[in-house]
């Protein structure tokens, strides 16, 4: 099931045929709407804490033709803390987004760093108000590069096709991509094989299922 989030539905259907289980994409499609959400709720909930420093962006998207922006907030090590699908960037986009971290994390952060759009200090001034917050379009690097992922998955669905869609998919993919993002770079070979049998058991016991590779 985690091949569903990081490869296409065709290249899927490939690798299971490979294996002599023989299944149309859409079938595979159906899976992933079914148990995905299921799947990426119970690795969140396992995920360790998150760092106290929040990076947060938003990137445009474009849905039907009409622009809309994806906001996105990752902590100091890298890991996706929450995105969320609006039609807006103003301040009322911004406090809707900032609640929705804090519901969903339990803590405050000890700093935000974000670009120099005014939205993030007037809903910070309301929603954070003892929290530091950093403004530069040079700090803001990590949240930039983490939506490359998801412009990555937009271009193998050609596009997302609604409001609802993208934000089911960007839930349901974020948790996952976080569990399986292993900072490879930082880590030795011996390490690296370890962090990833890690996270191959963690796969195992929250889906229930044998891990075919």
């Amino acid at each position: 099931m985690y091949h569903c989030f990081s490869l296409s539905l065709r290249e899927v259907e490939l690798i299971l045929a490979a294996r002599g289980i023989v299944v149309s994409y859409e079938t595979i499609r159906a899976w992933g709407l079914r148990f995905g959400r299921t799947y990426a709720k119970t690795l969140k909930r396992r995920r360790p804490q998150p760092g106290n420093k929040w990076f947060l962006d938003e990137v445009f998207v474009r849905i039907r033709g009409k622009l809309h922006y994806l906001w996105r907030a990752v902590d100091q090590h890298g890991n996706v803390l929450d995105v969320m699908v609006q039609s807006r960037r103003n301040t009322k986009a911004a406090k809707r987004f900032f609640r929705k971290l804090l519901k969903g994390l339990c803590y405050v952060p000890r700093v935000i760093v974000t670009d120099k759009l005014g939205s993030y200090g007037a809903a910070k001034r309301e929603v954070l108000p003892g929290v530091e917050h950093r403004q530069s379009r040079y700090l803001n690097n990590r949240c930039e590069v983490s939506h490359q992922s998801t412009r990555r998955r937009e271009r193998h669905m050609r596009r997302f096709k609604s409001v609802r869609q993208a934000q089911q998919f960007l839930a349901t993919h974020t948790p996952i991509h976080n569990h399986f993002q292993l900072r490879r770079h930082c880590l030795t070979a011996s390490e690296y094989r370890a962090a990833r049998d890690r996270a191959f058991a963690t796969w195992r016991e929250s889906t229930g299922i044998a891990l075919v590779d």
